[in-house]
Protein backbone atom coordinates (compact mmCIF):
# COMPACT_ATOMS: atom_id res chain seq x y z
CA UNK A 1 0.00 0.00 0.00
CA UNK A 2 1.78 3.12 -1.10
CA UNK A 3 0.93 6.57 0.42
CA UNK A 4 -1.75 7.52 -1.92
CA UNK A 5 -3.91 5.40 -0.28
CA UNK A 6 -3.45 6.67 2.69
CA UNK A 7 -4.35 10.31 1.73
CA UNK A 8 -7.43 9.20 -0.03
CA UNK A 9 -8.50 8.10 3.39
CA UNK A 10 -7.83 11.87 4.15
CA UNK A 11 -8.92 14.25 1.76
CA UNK A 12 -12.44 13.56 0.86
CA UNK A 13 -11.41 15.09 -2.80
CA UNK A 14 -8.82 12.26 -3.01
CA UNK A 15 -11.32 9.51 -2.14
CA UNK A 16 -12.18 6.40 -4.34
CA UNK A 17 -13.97 3.25 -4.52
CA UNK A 18 -10.32 1.27 -4.60
CA UNK A 19 -9.40 3.62 -1.37
CA UNK A 20 -12.30 2.58 0.64
CA UNK A 21 -11.84 -0.87 -0.14
CA UNK A 22 -8.53 -0.97 0.94
CA UNK A 23 -9.24 0.49 4.20
CA UNK A 24 -12.18 -1.84 5.08
CA UNK A 25 -9.48 -4.57 4.66
CA UNK A 26 -7.62 -2.96 7.08
CA UNK A 27 -10.97 -2.62 9.22
CA UNK A 28 -11.58 -6.50 8.95
CA UNK A 29 -8.01 -7.31 10.23
CA UNK A 30 -5.50 -7.11 7.53
CA UNK A 31 -2.24 -6.09 8.34
CA UNK A 32 -0.41 -3.63 5.72
CA UNK A 33 3.17 -3.53 5.07
CA UNK A 34 4.99 -0.43 3.85
CA UNK A 35 7.99 0.33 3.72
CA UNK A 36 10.09 3.08 6.17
CA UNK A 37 9.30 5.76 3.66
CA UNK A 38 5.72 5.86 3.94
CA UNK A 39 5.30 7.52 7.42
CA UNK A 40 7.31 10.24 6.06
CA UNK A 41 5.36 10.47 2.45
CA UNK A 42 2.28 10.62 4.92
CA UNK A 43 3.28 13.03 6.76
CA UNK A 44 4.38 15.30 4.23
CA UNK A 45 1.17 14.47 2.83
CA UNK A 46 -0.43 16.10 5.77
CA UNK A 47 2.37 18.82 6.21
CA UNK A 48 2.09 20.10 3.10
CA UNK A 49 -1.70 20.48 2.80
CA UNK A 50 -1.39 22.41 6.25
CA UNK A 51 0.26 24.97 4.48
CA UNK A 52 -2.44 25.07 1.73
CA UNK A 53 -5.12 25.35 4.34
CA UNK A 54 -6.81 22.25 3.31
CA UNK A 55 -6.58 20.64 6.66
CA UNK A 56 -6.09 21.62 10.10
CA UNK A 57 -2.76 20.53 12.41
CA UNK A 58 -6.06 19.15 14.65
CA UNK A 59 -7.41 17.06 11.74
CA UNK A 60 -4.39 15.74 10.76
CA UNK A 61 -3.46 14.76 14.25
CA UNK A 62 -6.53 13.32 14.35
CA UNK A 63 -5.58 11.22 10.93
CA UNK A 64 -2.74 9.73 12.30
CA UNK A 65 -4.45 8.66 15.52
CA UNK A 66 -6.90 6.67 13.34
CA UNK A 67 -3.76 5.48 10.96
CA UNK A 68 -2.37 3.87 14.34
CA UNK A 69 -5.08 1.83 14.88
CA UNK A 70 -4.94 -0.41 12.38
CA UNK A 71 -2.01 -2.93 11.45
CA UNK A 72 0.34 -1.03 9.62
CA UNK A 73 3.65 -3.13 9.60
CA UNK A 74 6.74 -1.02 8.50
CA UNK A 75 9.21 -2.99 6.82
CA UNK A 76 12.88 -2.15 7.86
CA UNK A 77 14.59 -4.72 6.19
CA UNK A 78 14.21 -2.86 2.94
CA UNK A 79 16.84 -0.49 3.63
CA UNK A 80 19.35 -3.43 2.72
CA UNK A 81 17.75 -3.16 -1.15
CA UNK A 82 18.29 0.43 -1.45
CA UNK A 83 21.49 0.48 -3.35
CA UNK A 84 20.70 -2.55 -5.21
CA UNK A 85 16.87 -3.93 -6.36
CA UNK A 86 15.44 -0.42 -5.45
CA UNK A 87 18.11 1.46 -7.64
CA UNK A 88 17.82 -1.25 -10.35
CA UNK A 89 13.65 -1.06 -10.38
CA UNK A 90 14.02 3.20 -10.16
CA UNK A 91 15.86 2.80 -13.36
CA UNK A 92 13.73 0.01 -15.13
CA UNK A 93 10.56 1.45 -14.61
CA UNK A 94 11.23 5.00 -14.57
CA UNK A 95 9.89 5.72 -11.07
CA UNK A 96 11.34 7.72 -8.10
CA UNK A 97 12.95 5.50 -5.47
CA UNK A 98 10.65 6.18 -3.77
CA UNK A 99 7.58 4.69 -5.61
CA UNK A 100 10.59 1.52 -6.09
CA UNK A 101 10.89 0.85 -2.52
CA UNK A 102 6.83 0.10 -2.36
CA UNK A 103 7.63 -2.36 -5.72
CA UNK A 104 10.63 -3.98 -3.86
CA UNK A 105 8.53 -4.92 -0.58
CA UNK A 106 5.92 -6.07 -2.61
CA UNK A 107 8.05 -8.35 -4.87
CA UNK A 108 9.91 -9.72 -2.08
CA UNK A 109 8.08 -10.49 0.54
CA UNK A 110 5.13 -11.91 -2.22
CA UNK A 111 2.53 -9.17 -1.21
CA UNK A 112 -0.48 -7.71 -2.85
CA UNK A 113 0.39 -4.53 -3.95
CA UNK A 114 -2.39 -1.30 -3.30
CA UNK A 115 -2.10 1.98 -5.37
CA UNK A 116 -3.65 5.05 -7.34
CA UNK A 117 -0.94 5.36 -9.65
CA UNK A 118 -1.45 3.81 -12.46
CA UNK A 119 2.31 3.70 -13.71
CA UNK A 120 3.33 2.21 -10.62
CA UNK A 121 0.75 -0.70 -10.85
CA UNK A 122 1.98 -1.26 -14.43
CA UNK A 123 5.57 -1.47 -12.71
CA UNK A 124 4.29 -3.91 -10.15
CA UNK A 125 2.76 -6.38 -12.64
CA UNK A 126 5.50 -6.13 -14.89
CA UNK A 127 7.49 -7.68 -11.63
CA UNK A 128 4.65 -10.04 -11.44
CA UNK A 129 3.62 -8.51 -8.07
CA UNK A 130 -0.25 -9.32 -7.42
CA UNK A 131 -2.56 -6.26 -7.30
CA UNK A 132 -4.75 -5.49 -4.99
CA UNK A 133 -8.39 -5.61 -6.20
CA UNK A 134 -11.56 -3.76 -5.06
Amino acid sequence: MDASIAAAWCFEDQSTRYADAVLQTLIDGAVAVVPLIWKLEVVNALVVAERRKRITPEKSARFIQDLQRFAIEVDADGTDQIFTTVLHQARQFQRSAYDASYLELAKRRGLPFASKDEPLLTAAERLGVVIFKA
